[in-house]
């Protein structure tokens, strides 16, 4: 994300957080500002480490609870089969179900809006008499860029980096 983009959802997160009379304190604006700049996921530890570089003394409870505090607001999604966190590209809409498609190869995460899944969930949610109040819908492959680089056979004659191994890959699913 550009820095312009950045600062434009960092002020939207601020007046958000305003509009809905919640504390956007420093440390969270931090945190989220750090996640804004990743290009995929990032675990909590990944994220300590960058937080320290501006706040030498932080935590893990200090990272934890901004977490917590962003995902409670939307702001972020927690990627629950890699144990990380992403930016939600969406914050303006508090509560709605998204589809992560999360590259296995270089850890990109793709974020969708899902409204014939939702659809879906809503109905089947109501059919087991459960109240729905926050999904997200995870999906491994692999994104374009990489999906050419497995399917390259030219090593070594080519641009590809085939030295990066693909993670989390389950044969037969």
């Amino acid at each position: 994300m550009d820095s312009s983009d950045q600062d434009k959802l960092l002020a939207q997160a601020e007046s958000i957080c305003q509009q809905r009379n919640v504390r956007l304190t420093p440390q969270r604006l931090e945190v989220l500002r750090l996640m804004a700049q990743q290009h995929g996921a990032i675990s909590a530890y990944d994220l300590l480490d960058l937080l320290r570089v501006s706040e030498p003394q932080a935590k893990p409870p200090t990272v934890y609870r901004a977490l917590d505090f962003l995902l409670e607001q939307g702001f972020i999604h927690r990627v629950e089969s890699t144990n990380s966190y992403v930016m939600c590209h969406h914050i303006e809409e508090h509560s709605h179900i998204s589809a992560l498609f999360i590259c296995d190869r270089c850890g990109q995460v793709a974020e969708r809006q899902t409204e014939g899944i939702e659809a879906i969930l809503q109905q089947l949610a109501q059919s087991a008499t459960f109240t729905l109040r926050h999904s997200v819908v995870e999906a491994h492959g692999l994104c374009e860029a990489c999906q050419e680089a497995a399917d390259c056979r030219e090593h070594g004659h080519c641009h590809h980096d085939h030295t990066v191994p693909i993670k989390n890959s389950k044969p037969g699913r």
